[in-house]
């Protein structure tokens, strides 16, 4: 896009390219932006001073990060952007666990979205999920049958939440249950948010075998609330970025782990 086209954005417009922009470069410069999109500093600073407001960037003097606050981490477009490489590494190892005929429960995560992309050609299979990206994605395929969880629609996740949600999972039960979550440390999983919890453990509680993905980037972090020790999960998979200390930990606490490498 042009510096020409950029000075004609309308600010609605310019600050959803300015925080897409953001995501992509993880750090930048309010001159740079500036620069980017042919305005003033002053309008640069108020369109991120926006995007603070919202939770979706964080400021530092002179620039503008994409480190997550709460909110930042929660919502789906970030999610979607952050660790792709990882979270298609996880994917592809864990398909390999699911077999035709099972009945698969799959949370909100951009990594459970991940591994939805790989049960096409698994089929015949049930799947189960609050997404509503992956129920988009799964809606047409022939050989699936597609459970979708029906709850409060949440617009920062994509997906559906609240009692009723967590009503409509404790009436079934799943061979397979694939969950994400914020953070992992001293043996436990951990969510920032506490109504995306409840509807993760109602999951856990719903399935024979439960199977955790997080990203390096997850392990030695704790959020705010705790989601599971991990323990009840048969697994917890990991990308090959995870470091020997946070491999460590893990085998401290006795948690059976694997590590998925990119291929």
């Amino acid at each position: 896009m042009s510096k020409d086209t950029n000075s004609r954005m309308g600010p609605d417009v310019r600050r959803k390219a300015l925080a897409d922009h953001v995501l992509s470069a993880g750090s930048v410069s309010a001159a740079d932006l500036a620069e980017l999109f042919a305005v003033s500093l002053m309008t640069i600073h108020r369109d991120l001073d926006e995007l603070e407001r919202q939770g979706l960037v964080r400021k530092y003097r002179g620039g503008v990060t994409a480190q997550p606050s709460g909110v930042f981490e929660s919502n789906v477009a970030y999610r979607k952007k952050s660790m792709q490489h990882a979270k298609e590494a996880i994917a592809e190892h864990v398909a390999a666990m699911v077999e035709p005929g099972m009945a698969v429960m799959l949370d909100d995560s951009t990594t459970a979205l991940a591994l939805a992309r790989r049960l096409t050609g698994i089929t015949p299979l049930t799947v189960v999920t609050n997404f509503l990206e992956i129920i988009n994605l799964l809606s047409r395929e022939r050989d699936i049958r597609l459970m979708a969880l029906g709850g409060d629609y949440d617009p920062l996740h994509d997906s559906f939440l609240g009692m009723s949600c967590v009503d409509a999972i404790e009436s079934l039960r799943v061979d397979l249950c694939f969950v994400s979550t914020s953070s992992v440390s001293g043996g436990f999983a951990y969510h920032q948010e506490q109504h995306i919890v409840s509807v993760k453990r109602a999951m856990l509680d719903a399935a024979a075998r439960s199977v955790l993905l997080v990203d390096h980037t997850k392990l030695g972090r704790v959020a705010l609330h705790r989601v599971a020790p991990l323990s009840v999960f048969e697994r917890v998979v990991v990308d090959d970025g995870a470091s020997a200390e946070a491999l460590r930990e893990l085998d401290e606490h006795k948690v059976v782990h694997e590590v998925a490498t990119a291929s």
